[in-house]
């Protein structure tokens, strides 16, 4: 509430003129040094001066005058009007919350001072009286809280020096909807009771607490960081409940292999915040990627209080040689990949990989012959002879061995092998030439060549053809006989083999594939190949980030 403004002040020209008339009077002029009325003079009668104070003048007119001469006191009659409301309105607690803020405060006596001109140092702030038990200069803050049942806060605990400090939010939970609590804030009491520094046991009580709950605080004024933005595909699967080491289960999300996660933070260097893609609900705490590493390998984490070991294995070491890629591979550590959404568009490449014997290219020519003006396939090099009948580029590109050993060396072939005493290889140009002519290339090539194809230039939709279950395999072989579409009779060793050889390669190489088809039915198998080659140009893709940036 305000009132009007004060009697008017004098004229100024009026009182410019009356200092200026007694710098001349003979009675006044001898208490003033000559010169320094002539200053005087000189100042008072610029036109510049006389505009600033009529303009002083004219702000004074329209000022208005607060009534109330203390806005703390008067934030202080507000909190204790709030305080039965705290507990059971989020809205009144938020505003008790702002309200107790020290910059508030602060603020409050700012405008006081400057409402009425007391421009004199103020006394060093005292924050909180001393009744409160903490002694003075200690900002306590008291936040209410109402928690519904089996509501998760979404709060991580820590003891620092004795003290229990706040050492993670979750991303959309309870208090971070609030906004009320941050990270390194000091929790004093909880409910009238001292916290004793032991967090185990103040988790405990939180978790089983329902109602109002109010928190005694010592604020830390972290400033919050920013939202992370990244998204990532999880290569393992995780469940917290089975993590002896995570820092609470309870907030812990759990994910399946292949899962895309938005990362929201990651300033916890072991143990990230995610969510799930598309999910409404509150963030969880995932291990990150160094951390879950580090257990992996065998490498013990760097003390934090808690001093946890994540393993005893020790690292294997070895020499890199190419000739043992496939050695490399076993050793190869994949657990997030950085993905960015993608609108819908066709990929350049269509890789299949699968164990021998497991109808890779049975499949392969199928889906060929389907669409022959959609699809098109490399046509390999060789260093043998051409036989009777065959032509240069039908079947295969004859060149001599000396060429094609000086284009292996020179990194021109994406695999090659030798058989027979002849070599045979598929040459990257031949790729990038079905590329250009607008056709989607299809590869049937080892695994290990998947590293150098999952490029930008190649942009490769990989599919897994796994091989069945023992069983259901050796049903398809006697059918197949059977029908007659084959005369092979694998003995159940071979098929033995094969599902060994299909679960190794899956376990190897699984974090290249963007799809894993079990093949029991080769037309049921087509058909879905073909729906989520054509899924493609109609659906987003995660893709790697960097194919995009």
């Amino acid at each position: 509430m305000v009132v009007g403004p004060e009697d008017q002040q004098e004229n100024s020209d009026e009182a410019v003129k009356t200092v200026l008339k007694s710098l001349d009077d003979p009675e006044t002029a001898g208490l003033i040094l000559e010169e320094q009325a002539n200053a005087l003079k000189k100042i008072l009668g610029d036109p510049s001066v006389l505009k600033l104070i009529r303009a002083h003048d004219k702000l004074e007119e329209g000022r208005k005058q607060v009534e109330n001469q203390d806005t703390k006191q008067l934030a202080k009659e507000v909190l204790e009007e709030l305080e039965p409301k705290v507990a059971t309105d989020n809205n009144a607690a938020e505003l008790s919350g702002l309200l107790q803020e020290p910059h508030f405060l602060a603020l409050m006596e700012s405008h006081d001072a400057v409402a009425f001109k007391t421009y004199d140092s103020p006394p060093p702030y005292s924050g909180i009286e001393n009744s409160n038990g903490y002694g003075g200069g200690e900002p306590i803050r008291m936040v209410g809280l109402h928690k519904q049942t089996n509501e998760h806060l979404g709060v991580t605990l820590k003891v620092d020096d004795g003290q229990l400090v706040i050492s993670r939010i979750i991303h959309g939970g309870m208090i971070d909807r609030q906004g009320l609590l941050h990270v390194g804030d000091i929790i004093k009491e909880v409910n009238g009771k001292d916290t004793g520094g032991n967090a185990e046991e103040l988790q405990n009580y939180l978790s089983k607490s329902m109602g109002k709950i109010t928190l005694k605080v010592l604020p830390s004024y972290h400033e919050s960081p920013a939202l992370c933005q990244v998204y990532v595909r999880a290569h393992f699967s995780y469940d917290p409940t089975k993590d002896d080491l995570i820092p609470c289960a309870d907030a812990g999300l759990a994910f399946e292999k292949g899962e895309v996660l938005q990362i929201v933070d990651q300033e916890d260097p072991n143990w990230w915040q995610a969510k799930r893609v598309g999910s409404s609900k509150e963030a969880g705490i995932i291990p990150s990627q160094i951390y879950e590493e580090r257990r992996r390998a065998g490498v013990k984490k760097p003390k934090s209080g808690g001093g946890f070991l994540c393993g005893s294995k020790k690292k294997q070491k070895m020499m890199y040689t190419s000739a043992k890629n496939s050695e490399f591979d076993k050793h190869e550590l994949t657990l997030y990949e950085e993905v960015a959404r993608m609108p819908p568009f066709n990929r350049k490449t269509l890789i299949l990989i699968g164990a021998q014997g497991v109808g890779r290219r049975t499949l392969k020519n199928k889906l060929i012959m389907s669409d022959r003006a959609r699809f098109g396939t490399t046509v390999p090099h060789t260093s043998r002879q051409p036989r009777e009948g065959e032509q240069n580029g039908q079947g295969y590109f004859f060149v001599a061995r000396e060429e094609m050993e000086r284009d292996i060396r020179a990194g021109k072939y994406i695999e090659y092998g030798e058989y027979d005493g002849n070599l045979y290889g598929t040459k990257i140009d031949t790729i990038r030439e079905i590329m250009r002519s607008g056709k989607m290339c299809f590869l049937d090539v080892n695994p290990t060549a998947l590293k150098v194809l999952k490029t930008p230039e190649f942009m490769p939709y990989i599919v897994f053809l796994a091989a069945p279950k023992f069983e259901t395999l050796k049903e398809i072989n006697q059918q197949a006989l059977s029908k007659g579409t084959t005369n092979k009779k694998r003995s159940d060793e071979e098929l033995r083999n094969v599902v060994a050889e299909s679960e190794r390669l899956y376990n190897l190489y699984s974090h290249y594939f963007d799809l894993t088809l079990v093949n029991t039915d080769m037309d049921a198998t087509f058909q879905k190949l073909e729906d989520a080659i054509d899924a493609l140009s109609t659906e987003p893709q995660w893709v790697p980030v960097s194919w995009v940036y």
